[in-house]
């Protein structure tokens, strides 16, 4: 079992940045990805980015919406994720979740994880 807790989320201008934090805890050698989704009110949760990580290095992704914007980031050292957000707009508006997954494979489909933080609101303003 893995516990994931998010944190950094609240309320920013649009054009302005935050940055979210995950942090870790539990079996986290059984977790190979890790990846950050998004539930905006009356939509479907999508996926913003992901990171793999492995002996041959890390590996990113990112959806196209927020490519050129947002940064993902680990430190294993403190079993945490990040996610950087710049130039953030009242369409990001959303609720942040972190999850984390077996696979060993990036993946933007939520089925492909295993585990869930809490969410974090993030809110944007014009």
């Amino acid at each position: 079992q893995v516990q994931l807790v998010e944190s950094g989320g609240g309320l920013v201008q649009a054009g302005g940045s935050l940055r979210l934090s995950c942090v870790a805890s539990g079996q986290i050698i059984s977790t190979y990805t890790m990846g950050w989704f998004r539930q905006a009110p009356g939509k479907e949760r999508e996926f913003v980015s992901g990171i793999r990580w492995g002996w041959t290095g890390d590996s990113v992704d990112y959806a196209d919406s927020v490519k050129g914007r947002f940064t993902i980031s680990r430190d294993n050292a403190k079993n945490s994720v990040y996610l950087q957000m710049n130039n953030l707009g009242p369409e990001d508006t959303a609720v942040y979740f972190c999850a984390a997954s077996r696979v060993g494979t990036l993946s933007a489909r939520t089925r492909a994880y295993n585990y869930w933080g809490q969410g974090t609101q993030v809110t944007v303003s014009s």
